[in-house]
């Protein structure tokens, strides 16, 4: 499979949040058409909701993780194990190349926004975040590890 790093990244740059950017670049290799995947990730922007929680990238790994591997048995314990792992396995080795999976850590903010509208993209926005290099670096992630045995 030809790498959709790029891709990813020109989609945030293109005025999506990191989650739909990250999300909608792979949602397809796994069955789900674009406009439902952007919707879907859509609320997982600027750290859920701009709260500044979990990075949307990294709630887009979960999310793709659970399109792959996900568990829809409740009674399956070894399912849920299964897909914890594996969400964690891509959150920890997002951490290790970031040392964080929060989103106001990875911006060098404190706390949460106080408005939920989001920032004017500009030129002088992507140019002050690490934005794109995490998106680039979430994607790079999803194709190792979720993607190596898609062709």
């Amino acid at each position: 499979m030809e790498s959709r790093v790029k891709q990813a990244v020109a989609t945030f740059e293109s005025g999506y949040t990191c989650a739909q950017s990250v999300f909608s670049t792979y949602a397809d290799l796994f069955g789900m058409d674009r406009e439902t995947a952007l919707k879907l990730a859509s609320p997982m922007g600027g750290g859920i909701g701009r709260m500044r929680e979990v990075c949307g990238a990294v709630s887009a790994m979960a999310l793709l993780a659970g399109l792959k591997e996900g568990n829809t048995d409740p009674e399956n314990e070894e399912g849920k194990e299964k897909i914890y792992l594996l969400t964690r396995k891509l959150a920890d080795k997002f951490k290790e190349k970031n040392n964080s999976i929060i989103c106001r850590e990875l911006l060098g903010i404190e706390g949460r926004e106080e408005s939920a509208k989001p920032s004017a993209r500009t030129r002088e926005y992507y140019e002050s975040r690490p934005c794109s290099r995490l998106i680039a670096e979430a994607s790079a992630i999803i194709e190792e590890i979720l993607l190596k045995d898609i062709g």
